[in-house]
């Protein structure tokens, strides 16, 4: 079962998304120095259809894509409810941020708009330092992965 401590309207995690981001808990990465580790508790309410669907419906028109920010617990639920999400609201696009390092080969990238992988790396920085080993990518119709993590970093 997942489980949401918090979500919130965000504008940096997504390209050109206004996104409501989905706090997700029990994360098992635990990277070091993560700037959420309360996220590692399990903690939250369950994150199921009916919960999911309320929410987006409170927000529905000012935003325009949903991210789940974790679910590494339970993959095939991410994608899941990302699946229900692009059926009930297909005006919305859906993202994924993963701290795996690769896709897990039961996930099916066609069932996002967006999929950020790889595990926080102090050393590395996040998305915004060009020597992350996190990347982001736009999932094309064709379904591969176009790597898109150079738009964080700015000028």
């Amino acid at each position: 079962m997942l489980k949401y401590s918090s979500f919130d309207i965000v504008f940096q995690e997504v390209p050109d998304e206004v996104t409501l981001a989905l706090n997700i808990t029990r994360c098992p990465n635990h990277c070091r120095g993560c700037h959420s580790p309360w996220l590692w508790e399990d903690i939250g309410t369950p994150l199921d259809e009916s919960v999911l669907s309320q929410i987006i419906e409170n927000y529905r028109g000012e935003i325009t894509c949903v991210c789940f920010m974790g679910g590494d617990i339970s993959p095939r639920r991410v994608e899941d409810l990302s699946k229900q999400v692009r059926a009930q609201f297909p005006e919305l696009k859906t993202a994924w941020y993963s701290g795996r390092d690769v896709l897990p080969e039961e996930i099916n990238a066609e069932s996002f708009n967006y999929i950020k992988l790889g595990r926080y790396c102090e050393t590395l920085g996040g998305l915004r330092s060009r020597t992350t080993n996190q990347r982001m990518y736009k999932i094309q119709d064709d379904g591969t992965m176009l790597d898109i993590t150079t738009v964080f970093y700015g000028s």
